[in-house]
């Protein structure tokens, strides 16, 4: 890297959810790139996406990358949940549900706490991500000038939800299980199965009629063994369970300021707004974004033309794809 870099973990104390209960000892991992200007006008705020950690997400910052830290100053916040911020891994008191709602409201505080940074120029995310640059600009409409949300969308949509309440039966399911998230040892068949179940959504038919996934592969299990199998075994069981509830709950008109009003929240949002929606994403469709157009006052849909799916949006390795997000990004941050 050519560029500075930073990283450290805030301590927020308690955390009051927007659910109830309470976040004990709370912890918010980050790390930074870039060299924060004198104006402090240069912020992009970048959030992980469902089970991700920061390390996983910065392949696409460098100067000809899709965020530029020569010209930005941007900062990776750990979503809660993760493994590395306050996660079920790591603290036996985590609550029910955290939110996308608590996450950014820690995440201002990282900004203005160790930064002294009130306003960004620009929030952008993948999947969950994006679903917290949503909640950035809903939550503070007068602080954030723009926002990229790459598949995701403003609330999750119902066969979303299905999606993911299949994922935790799935866990459910585990002899290892022991309710309300927790487990007695990791469920290993259950990842197993677990990540297995994730192929067949992240990725599209398309993908897989074109043979894709043989790009690498010999076949379809060496596929499923060394792409799926692998990364899933990784993660912890509990870390997965409370990130997909945070991603089932999704919705920035949950919350006091909007009472539930969709229509309302989405009006109330002052940032320009880039969609950028997988055109064969099975969980975030083109067709959410579509739906949420009309409500916002200034934004722009353009869905990435990928037989990817959902992986379309974080193209580690897919050149074609990473040149459209690059070019529509910049185009956006300098308009």
């Amino acid at each position: 890297m050519t560029w500075p870099t930073q990283e450290g973990v805030l301590a927020l104390g308690d955390l009051p959810l927007l659910e109830g209960g309470t976040l004990r000892d709370a912890r918010l991992a980050w790390r930074a790139h870039g060299t924060l200007s004198p104006a402090r006008d240069n912020v992009i705020v970048y959030p992980t996406s469902y089970s991700a950690l920061t390390p996983e997400l910065t392949w696409l910052i460098g100067p000809v990358g899709i965020l530029d830290p020569t010209r930005w100053f941007i900062v990776q916040p750990d979503m809660f949940g993760n493994g590395l911020s306050t996660s079920p891994s790591n603290s036996a008191s985590y609550p029910p549900l955290v939110t996308a709602w608590d996450n950014v409201h820690a995440q201002r505080r990282l900004l203005a706490e160790v930064f002294g940074v009130e306003r960004v120029a620009c929030v952008y995310g993948w999947s969950m991500g994006a679903q917290q640059a949503y909640h950035w600009a809903a939550a503070f409409p007068g602080a954030v000038e723009r926002i990229v949300a790459v598949c995701g969308s403003a609330k999750t949509a119902v066969h979303n939800q299905v999606f993911l309440r299949g994922l935790l039966a799935v866990l459910e399911a585990a002899p290892e299980y022991l309710g309300e998230g927790r487990f007695s040892a990791e469920p290993v068949k259950t990842i197993r199965a677990f990540g297995r179940i994730y192929a067949g959504w992240a990725l599209s038919q398309d993908y897989y009629r074109a043979g894709l996934h043989l790009a690498t592969e010999a076949d379809l299990e060496s596929f499923l063994q060394n792409q799926w199998d692998a990364r899933w075994a990784l993660r912890k069981a509990a870390n997965l369970y409370a990130q997909a509830l945070c991603w089932h709950a999704g919705d920035i008109s949950d919350n006091p300021l909007y009472g539930g009003d969709l229509p309302r929240a989405l009006r109330a949002i002052e940032a320009k707004v880039l969609l950028m929606p997988g055109a064969t994403d099975l969980y975030f469709r083109v067709a959410d974004n579509e739906a949420e157009l009309p409500h916002l006052r200034h934004a722009a849909l353009r869905p990435i033309p990928s037989i990817h799916g959902h992986r379309a949006g974080n193209p580690v390795n897919n050149p074609v794809d990473a040149e459209f997000l690059r070019r529509e990004t910049r185009a956006w941050l300098e308009d």
